[in-house]
């Protein structure tokens, strides 16, 4: 086997009880049955086999497998074996073998593309969202020691290679990143790119597909080409700099879904922020268009003053997303992109509202340390609470709509970023 990360990855070690936030809370943990087991064992005549008997409960929907037990939480969302150190008192007694996979593996996420194992990380987790956001190289891929996957059995096979759609798509996930990472072409421009690049091969690049012969295999190639022509991204650039959308339903989008994550959710860190960011577009009850004013007038302040930085953290965001989040996995490539400008524009909704962001513009002189801090936090809370939520997910599906609508809803999304 081999494996490769981003950098970010590699650098990764988790920071346990000096963390801002835990990992060990608002989540619903799966244990499987071998894992399961084997804590039973582990814990067999000490005085933790009634607590594991009594706060590790069969999964209520009869799954088995994988996901024949659930960890107990206590009233405050916390995992019931969380200790009073911010650690996990089964790792620290009983070492990892014990832990469920998803315990043991994050943040990492493993994908297995055909021999390959592939770690990307989840920015639900704050050292991993500093890793990523905050070096300039942390998304230069690199092999990596096998040991660092540490359960590549539980790696997503996305890419077996017997199909149209899987077999081409490392292909078109390496012209994603690309595309993603010219530069020279402003941010939005890019996405506005990709999601064309993905009308275009939607006709014929699709799951499912199987009537796909070797000269839709040279269309393919000839589409991925054309979009990394220097003149089609200008050409592109161009039409959506002269395309001119009301921010108002941009604004709208971005303020349903975190009201409606707010209803779901007990952090208080991201309770907290929350109630900041709405507070600073004017409160509850302010109109979007009125909201929109006040955030494009604050994201040019920010472009004058640190647009470098700031685009390097969405950059990031981005890049990250095509490796967390394979493609594969959606509808379709246009529908991958959409849920990739979606989950951007909320964030940068947030970033723009989070109130040292909005200190920072009254006083320019701010380091760029409290930048950096604040985009952290609103890329970590989110990830953590918004961008994976089945709520969330399922409004995706339902604002992206089908077909010819998908890109239309799409162009808003983009022009509001």
């Amino acid at each position: 086997m081999t494996a490769s990360a981003p950098r970010y990855m590699a650098r990764f070690r988790c920071i346990a009880e000096a963390c801002e936030d835990t990992c060990c809370a608002g989540l619903t943990v799966p244990i499987s049955e071998s894992r399961w087991s084997l804590l039973r064992q582990k814990v067999a005549g000490t005085p933790d086999e009634a607590r594991v008997a009594a706060l590790i409960s069969p999964n209520p929907d009869g799954a088995t497998g994988q996901q024949a037990g659930l960890l107990g939480k206590r009233a405050d969302g916390h995992c019931a074996f969380l200790d009073e150190a911010k650690l996990c008192s089964l790792q620290r007694r009983y070492g990892e073998a014990v832990l469920p996979d998803g315990c043991s593996v994050f943040p990492r996420v493993l994908t297995r593309w055909g021999a390959r194992v592939e770690m990307a990380g989840s920015l639900a987790c704050p050292e991993t969202a500093r890793l990523c956001l905050l070096a300039e190289d942390a998304l230069v891929r690199e092999p990596v020691p096998e040991a660092h996957a540490l359960r590549p059995q539980v790696a997503r096979q996305v890419a077996a290679g017997d199909d149209p759609w899987t077999a081409h798509a490392d292909t078109v996930r390496e012209a994603m990143l690309r595309l993603l990472s010219r530069r020279e072409v402003p941010f939005a421009a890019r996405l506005y790119a990709l999601g064309r690049m993905a009308l275009d091969l939607g006709g014929f690049y699709f799951p499912g597909t199987t009537a796909f012969g070797s000269a839709d295999g040279e269309r393919l190639a000839r589409i991925l080409r054309e979009y990394e022509a220097t003149d089609t991204l200008a050409s592109l650039s161009a039409q959506l700099t002269a395309l001119e959308l009301p921010g108002g339903p941009w604004a709208g989008i971005c303020g349903a879904v975190l009201r409606s994550r707010e209803a779901a959710v007990s952090s208080p860190r991201f309770l907290s922020l929350m109630n900041a960011v709405r507070a600073s577009y004017g409160g509850a009850d302010t109109h979007p268009d009125q909201a929109w004013e006040l955030h494009a007038a604050r994201r040019s302040a920010l472009e004058s003053l640190h647009g470098e930085r700031v685009h390097q953290y969405f950059l990031h965001h981005a890049l990250n997303h095509v490796l967390r989040h394979p493609f594969t996995e959606a509808e379709s490539l246009l529908n991958a992109v959409f849920l990739l400008v979606l989950r951007a524009s909320v964030v940068r909704w947030v970033l723009l509202g989070h109130p040292a962001v909005v200190a920072l513009l009254e006083a320019p002189a701010t380091p760029v340390a409290a930048l950096d801090a604040a985009a952290v936090e609103a890329f970590q809370l989110a990830a953590k609470h918004v961008e994976q939520a089945p709520s969330f997910l399922d409004f995706a599906r339902g604002l992206a709509g089908e077909g010819p609508e998908t890109f239309a809803r799409l162009l808003i999304l983009v022009k509001g970023l």
